[in-house]
């Protein structure tokens, strides 16, 4: 009788693909369904690329992992990666720091429910130097601020000769990261801002790369994640939108929810917040409630105080106020170009009258009446 061999290469089917098999051709006994059931359970320790359990499983884990506390009311949960936008000057690295040190306290801030436990933050500054942040946070009559005892200002060290043992900018900064993250085991950080850790022309490129490193380490560590970003110079006529985030398609796809600062047109100094995108929470604050706030510094530390809720289209301009603003714009300009009043009235089509208001108002001088 012939003695079949397999050959050295032939590998037996998994269990799980034979069991499969056996379906097609009737009923799995009750033993051969148990069996399949565990072979489609991955173990904890798997290595294998998915994980593959029935859903209801999954409903059991999220129950007992955290992620549901608030870190900036319905802002900013915990186990999110979350953005922070909006233009420059107008408040970002004020507010961040302000969450930090109310999260390192345990001490929520007004209007914005937060986790009561104090936690241990890792505030990554990338725009102030030493100087300006010291100024902000001190005063000639009261002093230093007394920032919580697990508030961390990290900075750039300039000396540091460590990034030309990696391949590119991008590998030491995440090594670093991750570095900070085991030797201080904190579980917060907020990084001001993204901009800053872009390098070359490629910088679109490099800001997707860490978001999706971020995203890495917080699933890796159970890390809660805020990230400063700057948006264009807006359209005042327009709502904030993600629109509004310098490569909001890319970045914001990684962000679990992101919330910006608007600028009030209608009250200079006014500011507000207002929602972007939420996955753990639901919208409060979207543009028919805004948060209206101001920054203040009582005593020695710079803050946002909160108002109270607004609608974002009461701080907008108006189309008609900002036609009239061009208009006067360009009168002002056509008039410094040399033109007569009745050629900008005539080129612009708009009454002489007019014409002559804007430029006595705008230019308090009128020497080429006709």
């Amino acid at each position: 009788m012939y003695n079949y061999t397999k050959p050295a290469h032939y590998y037996e089917r998994p269990v799980a693909i034979e069991l499969i098999r056996s379906m097609a051709k009737g009923p799995l006994t009750a033993k051969q369904n148990d069996t399949l059931n565990n072979q489609l359970r991955s173990p904890t320790d798997s290595k294998d690329a998915f994980i593959i359990k029935p859903a209801g499983d999954f409903l059991q884990v999220t129950r007992s992992e955290p992620g549901t506390a608030m870190l900036f009311g319905d802002l900013w949960y915990e186990g999110e990666l979350a953005i922070l936008f909006a233009d420059t000057n107008v408040g970002k690295s004020i507010l961040a720091v302000q969450i930090g040190d109310a999260l390192s306290r345990g001490a929520p801030i007004d209007r914005f429910a937060m986790k009561q436990q104090a936690a241990t933050v890792l505030y990554f500054d990338f725009e102030l130097s030493d100087q300006q942040f010291a100024k902000r946070y001190t005063s000639d009559l009261h002093g230093r601020h007394r920032f919580g005892a697990n508030f961390y200002r990290v900075v750039f060290n300039p000396d540091s000769p460590g990034a030309h043992k990696f391949g590119s900018y991008h590998e030491y900064i995440n090594n670093a990261l991750e570095n900070a993250l085991i030797t201080s085991q904190a579980r917060i950080i907020i990084i001001d801002n993204i901009t800053c850790l872009r390098t070359g022309t490629q910088a679109a490129a490099s800001a997707v790369s860490l978001m999706q490193k971020l995203q890495t380490l917080k699933n890796k560590y159970g890390l809660s994640i805020l990230v400063l970003a700057h948006a264009p110079k807006r359209n005042p006529t327009r709502p904030v939108t993600r629109n509004d985030l310098q490569g909001s398609k890319m970045l914001i796809n990684f962000a679990d929810s992101a919330f910006a600062i608007g600028e009030s047109q209608a009250k200079t100094g006014l500011r507000y917040l207002k929602q972007i995108k939420q996955r753990s929470g639901s919208q409060v604050y979207g543009a028919a409630n805004v948060c209206l706030c101001e920054i203040i510094k009582p005593y020695n530390f710079l803050q946002f105080e909160f108002a109270g809720p607004g609608n974002e289209a009461d701080h907008l301009i108006h189309y008609t106020e900002q036609h009239r603003q061009n208009t006067e714009a360009r009168i002002e300009r056509l008039h410094r170009q040399g033109r007569s009043l009745r050629q900008i009235s005539r080129d612009m089509g708009v009454s002489f009258s007019m014409v002559f208001r804007v430029v006595k108002r705008l230019c308090d001088v009128v020497d080429d009446v006709e």
